[in-house]
């Protein structure tokens, strides 16, 4: 496995990768856990070139937030990668990504780039788009991996990549949770024991807001009231939990973000809690087939 560290060594690389068959590419932050490494091992079975990056963007991180001590370890995260079947790691510089002077950012309009995500993190997608497209642009992947957990996101960069017609296949992997149902995160590595334990609530709340959802679907209930009953249930699971602190829960269409005012399918179940001193997002996503997809449980 090749570790590169500057942009002009990986522009020399790429002219040594293979021509024949795809490229896939998945683009972390690091500290990794079994579910980038879920991307890789997929990416691996697809293309015949795989590239992973770790690199945490401090532009999608507020000036309140957790830039400093985001989790890091490098020789770790290498090696998982190396056993995933990764070919290439780019783990660049922020001073190489955003040299002095550096003035031009992706920036993302409309409702996806207003609620839910972006209203409590102002400036995060921007960050987020700025960085894919860069490391898109570097790379030069044919398909790209992202994971579920992030669905805010991935919507973001599957607008962006419909919007500026850039030639990447956006391949979305379902969230992998822990045997217990909390998704995993990097930032779950915060958690004491006891605030570990309390975290599993949000996917109880996302399951609690997934029974009340077909119980309105299933009853043929159309009114604004019906999608105000699943937030209820969602809000109430959470409530129930002292150590978590509601930021929001959502019912919304999983490609604009807009607010559903009936139970109908696509739907995006969403929700965001503070736990200790980690803010953890999640969410259950029913497809246009109106099947269910809740990500995927681990054992230990």
């Amino acid at each position: 496995m090749q570790v590169i560290a500057s942009l002009e060594e990986l522009t020399k690389a790429r002219q040594n990768w293979p021509r024949a068959g795809s490229l896939g590419f998945v683009p972390t932050m690091g500290y990794l856990h079994r579910g980038h490494l879920s991307l890789a091992q997929q990416a691996r079975t697809e293309n015949a070139t795989v590239v992973a990056s770790i690199f945490v963007n401090p532009t999608q991180f507020g000036p309140n937030e957790d830039l400093a001590r985001y989790p890091r370890d490098l020789p770790r995260d290498l090696a998982l990668l190396e056993g995933a079947g990764v070919d290439v790691v780019f783990t660049p510089e922020a001073s190489a990504m955003y040299p002095p002077g550096f003035a031009t950012y992706v920036e993302p309009t409309g409702t996806l780039a207003e609620r839910l995500e972006a209203a409590t993190r102002p400036g995060h997608f921007r960050g987020v788009a700025t960085v894919v497209s860069k490391l898109f642009l570097l790379v030069g992947p044919d398909r790209a991996y992202f994971g579920q957990k992030d669905a805010q996101q991935v919507a973001i960069i599957r607008r962006m990549i419909a919007d500026l017609n850039l030639p990447v296949d956006l391949r979305v992997m379902p969230i992998v949770r822990e045997a217990d149902g909390l998704a995993m995160s990097s930032r779950n590595a915060y958690l004491n024991p006891e605030q570990r334990v309390a975290a599993t609530i949000l996917s109880r709340a996302l399951e609690a807001g997934r029974v009340a959802f077909d119980q309105q679907r299933n009853a043929g209930s159309t009114s604004p009231e019906a999608i105000a009953q699943v937030r209820k249930a969602m809000e109430r699971a959470l409530a129930s939990e002292s150590l978590a602190a509601l930021d929001y829960a959502d019912v919304c269409h999983p490609d604009t973000f807009v607010p559903l005012d009936a139970p109908t399918a696509p739907a995006l179940l969403a929700i965001a809690a503070k736990v200790g001193p980690a803010r953890l997002i999640d969410n259950y996503l029913l497809r246009a087939d109106g099947s269910w997809d809740v990500g995927v449980r681990v054992g230990k």
